[in-house]
């Protein structure tokens, strides 16, 4: 089967010629590594290429390619910029994984392979903190679906939900894989009414159902949708894209803290470069910014990550000058968009995946191109972080739950934890590391901030904790 490529390198390089405005320089940026400096070093990140910060505060992902067989690998790095290769693919349990990791309750990581597995269409796997992989299910191409680029993500009962790119009747599927590796095929799309080519991974909503982005299908302009489903697999298309209100979306969705769902297009809008838009959990979209080509830079590939106030950051893979190597944005619930940083190719180009913020408040990402690391075509890609000022946090793994469950609590100096409440509930905990307790949802919890007491300070969830 021939694998459809995204057209969006090619277009991203060739688009020269644009003028750049001075960006804000408000925050610190920097490198914190060169993919390719080291033997067997991951490559070249691709979308939607998921960070995932451990049970013990470091951060993890994959890299597309490279690895000591060429086939892609997953990568540890600390906050300060050491990796470690944890496990390189082998074509046996998959080859290129675009997916980069999701952290499970079971504090071990998840994600996909492109490529490779038993069929060579793609696995899904699992991989513990140490580097043990272990292929969870490999696709065929045919029924079940294929190639995937998107990591499943973890509901709360417990399964995982994914989609793959390409397979079922040519143009995707929406799967559900027990933690045993059952797959269930909850839905093929058709192009037409309701989309192609799944390409992002799924965001689980408030109300319980999935929702995700197809990049291409839907209506008449063919140009993407957005889709609720549910988990027994029942499909609602909430917006078909036009090209005016944008086109193409390849990044995740996420759900706010006003409960509506924010993400990016790729191309479309008022200037041809993408757009970042809002679209409540019924369907009405708004624009909050059309990437102009220029001074915001183009192109995003990435979805959107909100911060503790609020405020939304993201990335444009393109534009911002005549290099045309991406942007650093942030942009208001209102629209108010500004640009935090101009990426130079020394310190990375084309930042393709979603930036993650770490429970200390900096912001990381990396960039399919660029740096200093050889052993590949306009080098092999940076991971960087942005200090904007932004505070320490926790992280809830599980923002979704019932009284009683046992809920998986990230952050920094949590050793000598005094109290943790959810909506001001006193709870039951454990501290198990100083980068990890668990707490039990309190009998009389309701929906609400997380806070943790700790001999330094009181730290918030960055999202509310939901009792269902």
């Amino acid at each position: 089967m021939k694998i459809r490529f995204s057209a969006h390198i090619a277009i991203a390089i060739i688009s020269l010629g644009l003028i750049w405005k001075t960006p804000v320089q408000a925050q610190t940026f920097s490198v914190l590594y060169d993919f390719g400096t080291g033997t067997g070093d991951p490559t070249s990140p691709q979308y939607p290429g998921l960070i995932a910060q451990g049970r013990d505060g470091n951060l993890y992902s994959t890299g597309t390619d490279g690895g000591t067989n060429g086939m892609g690998a997953v990568f540890r790095i600390t906050p300060a910029g050491k990796l470690s290769v944890l496990y390189s693919f082998d074509g046996t349990h998959g080859a290129n994984p675009n997916s980069g990791l999701t952290l499970g309750t079971d504090g071990n990581f998840y994600g996909t392979t492109k490529e490779g597995g038993a069929f060579d269409a793609g696995t899904v796997f699992k991989i513990t903190p140490t580097g043990s992989v272990t292929v969870m299910y490999s696709f065929s191409g045919g029924s079940d679906g294929g190639y995937p680029d998107a990591p499943p993500i973890q509901g709360t009962d417990g399964n995982f939900y994914g989609t793959t790119t390409h397979g079922g009747t040519i143009f995707g599927t929406v799967y559900k894989i027990t933690r045993v590796g059952t797959l269930t095929t909850l839905y093929t799309f058709d192009e037409t009414p309701h989309g192609s080519f799944p390409i992002a991974p799924l965001v689980q909503g408030s109300d319980g159902s999935f929702y995700g982005i197809t990049e291409t299908g839907g209506g008449s302009a063919s140009a993407g949708e957005v889709y609720k489903i549910t988990a027994t697999g029942t499909l609602t298309v909430l917006y078909d894209f036009d090209g005016t209100h944008g086109s193409a979306p390849t990044g995740p969705l996420i759900q706010g803290s006003d409960g509506n769902f924010y993400g990016t297009t790729w191309s479309g809008g008022g200037f041809g470069y993408g757009v970042a838009f809002k679209i409540t959990p019924t369907g009405a979209l708004t624009v909050l910014h059309n990437m102009n080509g220029t001074s915001d830079g183009g192109y995003p590939e990435a979805g959107l990550t909100q911060v503790a106030d609020g405020t939304l950051y993201g990335v444009n893979s393109g534009g911002a000058s005549d290099k045309n190597y991406g942007t650093m944005f942030r942009i208001t619930l209102r629209g108010t968009f500004s640009v935090l940083h101009e990426f130079d190719f020394t310190a990375g180009a084309m930042p393709y995946p979603t930036l993650v913020q770490h429970t200390k408040g900096i912001l990381y990402g990396d960039t399919y191109r660029g740096g200093t690391g050889s052993g590949c075509f306009d080098n092999c890609g940076t991971f960087y972080g942005l200090n904007a000022g932004l505070k320490p946090f926790v992280s809830l793994v599980s923002t979704l739950g019932k009284v009683g469950k046992t809920i998986e609590i990230l952050g920094q100096g949590l050793m000598g934890t005094s109290g943790v409440s959810f909506n001001g509930v006193p709870a039951t905990f454990k501290v198990v590391s100083n980068t990890y307790l668990t707490a039990v949802v309190p009998k009389e919890a309701t929906t609400g901030f997380v806070t943790v007491t700790t001999p330094s300070r009181k730290l918030t969830s960055n999202k509310k904790f939901r009792v269902n």
